[in-house]
């Protein structure tokens, strides 16, 4: 197949997320098998406008706030003639409404959708603009087949008025031989982690509420991550008295990434809505527990009662609660870990790419039939 993917960014952008690493993870393996893939996303200060990365061929156009003026004209002029098997979509923030661009053959992924969380986080014009954007999803991709990340996922572009059966869920992959346990790094003391961007909509102030609630002394809560709600955040702990029980570590490395999970007792997640909460399964491959909101997306990735616990979002005493129980019950955080690793075992980014595969190649089968 020649595969044309196109992504608000590529994995090597300073503010690639989640959604960067889903795309590489699973189109690098597609490459890699044989099939020609092309990615077109924005670029920043200093970037190359043309890359090979994971055996896939990069175009940056414009900047991630250009981009979505650019990328058609851009697409016209440098890829159409290519006559790609099929256009993907990995809508990434703002829909770029590829139905209209005059592709042969689409297919549209989506981790998650913002809907009303943009109000949390954005600027009021700025929120509306994006809220505005998804709001013809179903008549501009009408027809169109969507792969999503969850469930949740699924169920919010239903309402949305694109049919279940549309869509196919593919879950995210984890690297279970990178994030593997190690019992005997874990932490004398409670300790309770959270890793992830620092933007308001994240709920880390639920978090460290939580564990300003949580009556012990002697458990602390490192953050890792970066963002411009940290000032904000680091002048919540301090009001709260929490000294230096709260660490703020900024940005992390892969190995300090690991190190930090390993060591965890467990690991807070707040957020009122996730595509899926693919760190969850990597603290979960490390035999981590998760105490998080009951959201979207995060209820996929946490087994209740299983492989840690989903409390009712917004809800701090339900959280320091959850927190107390992990912080006064080692036994717990073993068994939770325990069935945490098998779980996270089951969700590989071979599959999720084998996957991928064969459902691109029925949407090229099926419109050969037509």
């Amino acid at each position: 197949m020649r595969l044309l993917v196109v992504n608000w960014q590529d994995r090597e952008n300073p503010h690639a997320g989640g959604a960067e690493l889903h795309l590489h993870e699973i189109f690098g393996r597609i490459a890699r098998s044989g099939h020609e893939v092309t990615v077109l996303c924005s670029g920043w200060d200093g970037a190359p406008a043309r890359v090979a990365l994971d055996g896939m061929e990069i175009h940056r156009v414009g900047t991630r706030y250009t981009f979505p003026f650019l990328a058609r004209r851009y697409w016209k002029r440098h890829l159409a003639a290519d006559a790609h098997d099929v256009l993907i979509e990995d809508v990434n923030k703002v829909p770029l409404y590829t139905p209209r661009w005059g592709a042969r053959r689409l297919m549209t992924v989506v981790p998650h959708l913002f809907g009303t969380t943009a109000f949390q986080e954005l600027p009021f014009p700025v929120a509306s603009a994006v809220w505005l954007a998804e709001r013809p999803l179903a008549r501009v991709y009408r027809g169109v087949p969507f792969e999503a990340i969850s469930e949740s996922t699924r169920e919010d572009l239903d309402a949305r008025g694109i049919p279940a059966s549309t869509c196919r869920v593919i879950y995210c992959g984890i690297d279970s031989a990178f994030y593997t346990p190690a019992p005997e790094v874990r932490a004398a003391r409670p300790l309770f982690a959270y890793l992830g961007r620092l933007k308001r909509y994240k709920g880390v102030d639920i978090v460290i509420r939580a564990f300003a609630a949580l009556a012990r002394p002697d458990a602390t809560l490192e953050i890792a991550g970066t963002g411009d709600h940290r000032p904000a955040l680091e002048a919540l702990a301090r009001s709260l008295d929490l000294g230096d029980r709260v660490r703020f570590l900024g940005f992390v490395s892969e190995g300090e990434k690991l190190a930090l999970l390993r060591r965890a007792w467990a690991l807070a997640f707040a957020s009122p809505k996730e595509g899926w909460g693919i760190t969850n399964l990597e603290a979960a491959a490390c035999a981590t527990p998760v105490v998080a909101s009951d959201s979207p997306g995060l209820r996929e990735s946490v087994r209740d009662g299983e492989t840690g616990m989903l409390v009712p979002h917004g809800d701090v005493g339900a959280m320091a609660r959850a927190m107390a129980r992990i912080a006064g019950d080692r036994a717990l955080v073993d068994r939770f870990g325990e069935a945490g690793r098998r779980f996270a075992e089951t969700f590989t980014w071979e599959r999720a790419a084998d996957q991928t595969i064969a459902h691109l190649q029925e949407i090229i089968g099926s419109s050969r039939t037509r």
